[in-house]
């Protein structure tokens, strides 16, 4: 597996002088902007990770008729990336029913020898989409783990008690004013069950920010206090949905088993390019990386449905902030 030791340069900007901010953002946000490939209407929500001594990615973009579909791309620092123009084309993997409707909102994790991605995948609504790769340039995809409809499937970075385990968010057909994290099990990235709750909407008095919906972000980090789960978590306002930025630290060999979680957000949407664009007021983590000697954390998200934009924080700061300001 490749590490972030083996990587040139990591992703990083030092907090300002004079910020306690526990997670800040880059200056030159976003990273990525919404006409940076000829056919798109936007692109956010995205997922990256360590490759060949740099990066790669899976990227949602939106053309300019508005449909949906996932991208390759690389990059050198994390920063700059170049995606590719044309889409990723699918090949048969588990099975021979490959249909999809459209994809979006990918993750990436790299598990025993190849790269797994997940995705919202149309199948008579959406479901959750498995494929994988080994050098990003061909795709596999396999059977869609679930039945309609659900959304954020996010895999663990390896077996719990020998299976493989994914966290998701089961959903209706349109832009569900509910829904819970819960997590599943698969002893071959197939079939899929042993469905448990992890983790719902809170009660408004207690943290109105995540009391509509939540959903999980990037890949969980593994430390010392047990699986760290950045997610999103959302609010019904009168201007409509409001996505903001959390964190849970779930047990590490029973991860329905919430530990903490934070009660305020650890970022929510304050710049103009996450309060103005397709769908305002939208801070959405899809992808984490992560250098445990350094303490370092970079967390990928998309901002106001149009973009792409990177915030920084250290790594045991997030662990203490969840554990200390937990519901």
């Amino acid at each position: 597996m490749i590490s972030t030791k083996d990587i040139v340069s990591f992703p990083w900007q030092d907090r300002a002088n004079g910020s306690d901010e526990v997670m800040w953002r880059y200056s030159n946000n976003p990273i990525i902007g919404r006409y940076d490939i000829p056919s798109s209407n936007s692109i956010f929500n995205s997922a990256v990770v360590p490759y060949n001594n740099g990066y790669a990615g899976v990227f949602r973009c939106d053309n300019k008729a508005v449909q949906m579909d996932i991208f390759a791309g690389f990059s050198k620092d994390g920063i700059s990336w170049e995606i590719n123009h044309d889409p990723i084309k699918m090949q048969m993997g588990n099975t021979k029913m490959i249909e999809s409707d459209y994809k979006y909102d990918p993750r990436v994790v790299f598990i025993e020898d190849r790269y797994w991605i997940t995705w919202c995948n149309g199948y008579n609504g959406p479901t959750i989409g498995i494929g994988y790769t080994f050098d990003f340039k061909d795709f596999f995809q396999c059977e869609n783990a679930f039945l309609p409809f659900n959304r954020n499937g996010v895999l663990f970075p390896r077996k719990i008690n020998g299976k493989y385990a994914m966290l998701s968010r089961p959903s209706d057909n349109g832009h569900t004013p509910f829904g819970d994290i819960y997590i599943s099990y698969s002893p071959d990235m197939k079939y899929w069950g042993e469905h448990r709750c992890v983790m719902k909407a809170t009660p408004f008095e207690d943290s109105a920010w995540q009391c509509t919906k939540i959903g999980a972000g990037p890949i969980p980090i593994l430390t010392n206090e047990g699986w760290l789960m950045i997610y999103h978590g959302v609010i019904n306002t009168c201007n409509g949905f409001r996505y903001a930025m959390g964190s849970a630290i779930l047990d590490t060999h029973e991860p329905d088993k919430v530990k903490y979680r934070t009660q305020p957000y650890l970022l929510g949407p304050a710049e103009q390019y996450e309060m103005v664009g397709d769908v305002p007021n939208v801070v959405f983590p899809c992808a984490a990386l992560h250098d445990i000697e350094n303490d370092k954390l970079a967390v990928y998200y998309g901002a106001a449905d149009t973009v792409v934009a990177i915030a920084f924080a250290h790594l045991s700061e997030v662990v203490s902030f969840t554990k200390e300001n937990s519901l």
